[in-house]
């Protein structure tokens, strides 16, 4: 008896083959084929915590500080652990599933958001030169790290800050952003635009998102 043959026939063979394939030419059909995986081999959700576990957690160390980071990360890879079931790939990519989880944990710790914008306001962290959080680095311009912008962030709604702290420090695109939050698209824009004058407000009219991509 054949492989294809053990696992349902040369048809079952071909989709596997196909699947795959494109896995390899769309990394996101390939992070919601593990996702799917793991329901079956949980041990195939490692994979998922490889792919996104250190950009997820230099956003989540930005927004609380390190001493935080850790147990929030671990808690969101937890959680998406046990949802795995329910994700649902044609409302989210796995990205932004994760992002919007990581984003309601620190939501509940406000007071240590606080002190690490203030904590942003008088360091700069170092820059990382690797792939995406390099990106993410030029994204977020030095002004981000004045303590007067740390205190405008510091006092927008929790809605408006998710947005701008989304896509300055996550890098994620508007409809990234509208997925992870499970809002509509148009209220990032509004929220984003609200943001972005209240902080223009602290810092003079000097909009620091200038610079950088909206990422539409």
């Amino acid at each position: 008896m054949t492989a294809a043959t053990e696992r349902g026939g040369p048809r079952e063979a071909a989709d596997d083959e196909e699947t795959m394939v494109t896995q390899a030419r769309d990394p996101a059909v390939g992070d919601a084929y593990l996702v799917r995986l793991s329901q079956a081999e949980p041990e195939s959700f490692g994979a998922v915590f490889d792919a996104y576990g250190a950009e997820i957690h230099r956003y989540v160390a930005q927004r609380l500080g390190v001493d935080q980071a850790e147990d929030v990360v671990a808690e969101t890879f937890l959680i998406a652990f046990r949802k795995r079931d329910g994700y649902d790939p044609a409302r989210a990519g796995v990205r932004a599933w994760l992002y919007g989880i990581a984003t309601k944990l620190v939501g509940r710790h406000r007071r240590s958001e606080m002190r690490a914008l203030r904590a942003l306001g008088r360091c700069a962290p170092e820059r990382d030169t690797d792939g995406h959080d390099e990106r993410v680095a030029t994204q977020v311009s030095a002004q981000s790290l004045r303590p007067d912008l740390a205190r405008a962030v510091g006092s927008l709604n929790r809605g408006d800050r998710d947005v701008l702290l989304l896509l300055a420090l996550g890098g994620l695109s508007h409809q990234e952003i509208a997925d992870a939050l499970g809002i509509p698209y148009g209220t990032v824009g509004s929220r984003l635009n609200r943001a972005r004058r209240k902080v223009r407000a602290v810092l003079g009219e000097t909009d620091p998102m200038d610079g950088g991509s909206d990422h539409e």
